[in-house]
């Protein structure tokens, strides 16, 4: 009898076809179960049961919209997925033990790529759309130009400002701005909060479009929670910034 161990959970949990399509689509951006359901073909029960098996293996998380909490979004958790996969390779050889890639560094010489050109949207452009626009002017460096809007625009939260200053960046020259005030062509186009996803306006150029549902932390009250719209926020930027090489 074979002392061979079984397959990590990760794999078998992921190996399934209509679970990989559902990964694949959340790895686009946050769904509503509707759209899940559309996209994969399959029926609302059956989606719902492996989106189950998938929150259960905690690949995949999910919330209450708060433009209507009859729909749900659904998120895929990207750190877990790398943490899982890392340890399946490692559980076949210790030669495939992956270290997490780093994003793309700048390209050299003269011939670099025009920069990425982001936006960042939410309802009133007072914290979450304004702490992604300073977080990933901070990492993606020359590599994007990125700005931030709102559909109805509000003052600065002081407590943003306060955390992405004890994060070493600086946001005292942010200003709220409407998205009627944007100009010219972008290639992404990010909506933060789900009120937002259902007016956001054509753009020229037909740019990619993604959601990412995050609960507004000045509804939450407290530092704590700007801290952990930050974090998430930082953890979603990373990984964007391996996507920018297919734009």
């Amino acid at each position: 009898m074979s002392d061979t161990p079984p397959p990590p959970d990760f794999l078998r949990l992921t190996g399934h076809p209509v679970r990989w399509r559902l990964l694949s689509e959340l790895a686009r951006g946050d769904r509503q179960v509707r759209e899940l359901t559309a996209l994969v073909g399959q029926t609302q029960g059956l989606t719902s049961y492996h989106l189950g098996r998938l929150r259960a293996g905690g690949l995949v998380t999910m919330r209450r919209s708060s433009a209507d909490k009859r729909d749900t979004y659904y998120s895929l958790d990207l750190a877990a997925c790398r943490d899982l996969l890392v340890r399946a390779g490692a559980a076949l050889h210790p030669g495939l033990r992956m270290i997490p890639a780093a994003p793309p560094p700048p390209p050299d010489g003269s011939a670099a790529p025009p920069p990425v050109r982001v936006l960042f949207l939410c309802t009133g452009n007072s914290s979450r759309s304004q702490m992604a626009e300073a977080i990933l002017r901070h990492l993606g460096g020359p590599r994007v130009e990125v700005a931030s809007a709102g559909s109805a625009p509000k003052p600065l939260h002081p407590d943003a400002v306060r955390v992405m200053h004890e994060r070493g960046l600086d946001m005292t020259g942010h200003r709220p701005k409407h998205l009627d005030e944007l100009a010219g062509r972008f290639d992404r186009v990010i909506t933060l909060c789900d009120r937002v996803r259902e007016v956001c306006p054509e753009f020229p150029g037909a740019p990619e479009v993604t959601h990412w549902s995050l609960p507004d932390p000045a509804g939450e009250g407290g530092h704590a929670a700007f801290v952990r719209t930050a974090d998430e926020l930082t953890t979603r930027i990373r990984f964007l910034l391996h996507t920018f090489s297919a734009v």
